[in-house]
């Protein structure tokens, strides 16, 4: 919390029902913030991280890395299009969005 409290996006609250509020309006922090922060990147993979690139050595005849690239270009732009603000409007996801099913095979 203190590393949060550096950054702006927390402040601490003393007192016997103290402790910790978000100070930073939550439509100014975005997602690809947060998990930067938490994670360290957003790429699925080494060899496509901006923060973390890692040299594989099958780069130079990989057709899969393409598609992770493509992949860690689409999910940035969302996580930073994103922010708390509007994650918090949102309704939380239901198992038949993820699976498909509606509670079978489960």
């Amino acid at each position: 919390m203190l590393d949060l409290k550096e950054r702006g996006w927390v402040k601490s609250v003393a007192g016997k029902r103290g402790g910790y509020l978000l100070k930073k309006n939550p439509a100014e922090i975005t997602m690809g913030e947060v998990v930067r922060h938490f994670d360290g990147y957003l790429a699925p993979i080494a060899c496509v991280s901006v923060t973390d690139y890692k040299r594989c050595t099958q780069e130079s005849v990989c057709r899969f890395r393409r598609v992770l690239l493509r992949a860690r270009n689409m999910v940035a732009e969302l996580m930073d299009e994103t922010t708390l603000h509007d994650v918090l409007q949102g309704a939380p996801v239901v198992l038949s969005e993820v699976t498909g099913l509606h509670g079978e095979g489960i």
